[in-house]
């Protein structure tokens, strides 16, 4: 597999050089050089296989021959060790469940895959510091995929009080080689650190680091994976005229689902939706790409104004001359966020807001003989505090949440300034 770098075409690295660099040069993302289609009559044999059989198959058109089919079977075995189940909401939509793995959130998939795939190309003897920031989810996803492996150290950064206090337990609470920072700011001055620390060198390479954001290829291909799962559960005439809305902050999810339609998966049209961080609506409407400052709103794990993702979105767009102008898209504040959320509990579904927004999307812009899916990206109990204002209805704890709960945090706290984390990553 041949990947270059958006901002540098003549940057082309294998997918293992890829997964362990994690962004190219000027900070450009990798994008694959070949996309692979499937046959109409392949994608109907690929969706009658179990999960884990499909997504090797899936994978493989990717990776090639840099990984054996069988070495690479095991490994996605590991990873998606648990369902995505679709929850039927009403007649005309349903609910991908994404949060049933061990962190109740859609980035086990990702980053469970991603630590098997650098597992695996890394040698024993190499040092590897994992550096991300998250706005939620991904830091616990990456936390637990991680916990307790040899040669990987991880440091997350996150926006200090502007995440739940439950995301914070999954992935604060653990130690050993989990070393989490609570940053004074919001998550694009997290995410400006990560940045700053992948454009020096020395660093890099003297600490080997890598970044297991959705900007890592290996976690947007793992991602690519459940679109094709959940068309695998509908009935072949709910196939046809398929619209899947997808909660999107940094746009990692909605890529990973227009990869999917690429390789051949039946999806009529994709909807992103966000909340009052509102960047890619407003220039879908306008055409003029202006981020406002981050708001912090009730859907933080969206709370993002300049998603990384974006480039790789207009590019497989520019390479399958698809049109711009046929990507749904939509905006909701905080109150119609609390608004969907007890509709969709008057319907018998409990969610949490990320959820709430895109089944919001998808109801308002569903047609007439299509079917709908929303994602539903986290465990509403992962927003106990705010559902159960909103819901006015208490939430029972999973045991993944419940045996974390209590635990003290064990996070440092650090201003947005690059010169002290780079003292912090030297120290470890």
């Amino acid at each position: 597999m041949k990947l270059y770098n958006l901002k540098d075409h003549n940057e082309q690295v294998s997918f293992a050089q890829a997964v362990k660099q994690g962004l190219g040069k000027q900070q450009g993302l990798f994008f694959p050089l070949e996309l692979p289609e499937f046959e109409l009559t392949e994608i109907d044999a690929m969706l009658e296989m179990d999960f884990v059989t499909r997504s090797s198959k899936i994978l493989s058109a990717y990776i090639g021959d840099e990984i054996a089919a069988h070495q690479l079977a095991q490994r996605v075995k590991a990873a998606f060790a648990f369902p995505a189940p679709l929850a039927q909401v009403t007649e005309d939509i349903a609910c991908l469940e994404l949060f049933h793995g061990p962190t109740l959130a859609f980035k086990d998939f990702g980053g469970r895959f991603m630590a098997q795939m650098l597992s695996y190309i890394s040698g024993a003897d190499e040092q590897i510091t994992i550096l991300t920031a998250t706005s939620g989810d991904t830091g616990a996803a990456v936390a637990h995929a991680f916990y307790g492996m040899e040669n990987v150290r991880v440091v997350i950064l996150y926006p200090q009080g502007k995440i739940s206090p439950l995301q914070e337990k999954l992935f604060c609470t653990l130690g050993g080689n989990i070393h989490t920072i609570a940053i004074d700011g919001d998550f694009d001055a997290c995410q400006a650190l990560v940045k700053q620390a992948f454009d020096d060198e020395a660093l890099k390479q003297a600490i080997g680091l890598n970044s297991a954001n959705s900007i890592n290829i290996s976690r947007l291909l793992a991602q690519i994976c459940y679109y094709f799962e959940a068309v695998a559960q509908l009935p072949q005439e709910k196939r046809n005229q398929l619209v899947i809305s997808v909660p999107s902050g940094n746009f990692g999810d909605l890529t990973a689902g227009l990869l999917a339609k690429s390789l051949g998966l039946p999806v009529k049209r994709f909807i992103a939706a966000t909340n009052r961080n509102d960047t890619v609506p407003r220039f879908l409407a306008s055409g003029a790409w202006q981020p406002n400052t981050t708001v912090a709103t009730l859907s933080n794990a969206m709370d993002v104004s300049q998603p990384n993702n974006w480039p790789r979105v207009e590019e497989l767009f520019r390479r399958k001359t698809w049109r711009l102008s046929d990507l749904g898209f939509g905006a909701v504040d905080d109150e119609t966020t609390r608004k969907a959320m007890r509709e969709l509990a008057q319907l018998g579904y409990i969610s949490e807001p990320h959820a709430a927004i895109a089944w919001r999307m998808l109801r308002d812009q569903l047609q007439p003989g299509e079917f709908g899916l929303f994602l539903g990206t986290a465990h509403p109990a992962k927003f106990k505090e705010s559902v159960e204002e909103i819901l006015q209805q208490t939430l029972p704890l999973p045991a993944e949440l419940a045996e974390r709960a209590e635990l003290p945090l064990l996070s440092h706290q650090m201003k947005p300034d690059f010169a002290e984390l780079r003292v912090f990553l030297t120290q470890l």
